[in-house]
């Protein structure tokens, strides 16, 4: 029997819930989700396997006007994906205003066949929904629109479906037990970030990047060292808190996050570090892993 792979691209404008979607498809917590916009800063990879196939989901950073360095970066990743993708889906919001020329812009030179994707249906009304298909119909003529709610999973299946159907002939990519290409450090990384995306509010989150300097594996507990890197002194000691207590908090929920994704004890601790304008330098970004 012939074995189909490929990659699938998932892409879109801030909060339009892509990662709820790669999730969602994936079965697996891959990226992190919050209210706020702009939480995916990199191209995170969620791998189904199955005997006779093998889908690469990719979740890409939310389309947008890039203002420094590390939002040219991300721009690059989606870009990325795009170039090497064997299907696209496009995620828009119900909510949003018709407004995604930048998002269309980046599809142009694509020949990688094209869903959309109407997510959060949820919180409107058929007729709305009607519309929505229509025009995104009319004005893409794309393969198929699938109108869901990736929050409930409401028609997950049937993009699986269309994915299934159109994926090309092709050997796995990746191992037949990988489920991302990502390593255990990204993710805690990314549980941290998480909690700051969270439990701040304002700049604080965008202004903050999260590396994991030291993951020990013993038998019983997974011991893992952390940095959280801001750009002013300011924003360290907001970090921190009153005596602490912020930073606790921070803790105390990425430490949840973890064990409940590693299925292993955690002992985590974390240091605040400044670097002024990090997003702005690239030999910061190219560390940090951002400089593609």
């Amino acid at each position: 029997m012939d074995h189909k792979a490929g990659f699938v691209s998932i892409i879109g404008k801030p909060n339009a819930g892509k990662s709820t979607l790669m999730n969602a498809l994936v079965g697996e917590k891959m990226s992190i989700i919050t209210p706020k916009a702009q939480t995916t800063r990199h191209r995170i990879l969620g791998i189904v396997n199955e005997p006779e196939y093998q889908i690469v989901f990719s979740d890409t950073p939310g389309v947008i006007k890039p203002h420094y360095a590390l939002h040219e970066s991300m721009m690059n990743m989606v870009e990325g994906s795009i170039v090497n993708a064997d299907l696209i889906l496009l995620v828009t919001d119900i909510k949003e205003e018709f407004d995604e020329t930048d998002v269309l812009k980046k599809l142009e030179g694509s020949l990688a066949p094209i869903a959309v994707v109407v997510n959060k249906i949820d919180i409107s009304d058929e007729e709305t929904v009607k519309q929505k298909v229509a025009y995104w119909e009319e004005k893409l003529n794309p393969k198929a629109v699938f109108a869901i709610s990736a929050l409930h999973d409401h028609n997950i299946k049937a993009i699986m479906d269309f994915v299934l159907e159109n994926l090309p002939e092709h050997p796995a990519y990746y191992e037949k037990d990988q489920l991302t290409d990502r390593n255990d450090r990204f993710f805690a990384s990314e549980m941290i970030r998480e909690q700051i995306l969270k439990q701040y509010k304002k700049e604080i989150p965008y202004s903050t990047e999260v590396i994991v300097t030291a993951f020990k594996e013993e038998p019983k507990l997974y011991r893992i060292s952390a940095e959280i890197i801001v750009e002013r002194d300011s924003q360290k000691n907001i970090i921190i808190g009153k005596n602490g207590e912020m930073l606790k908090i921070v803790g105390t929920y990425a430490r949840r996050a973890m064990e409940d994704f590693f299925q292993q004890k955690i002992f985590l601790e974390m240091f605040v570090k400044v670097i002024p304008d990090w997003r702005t330098k690239k030999n910061y970004l190219r560390k940090f892993g951002y400089e593609s």
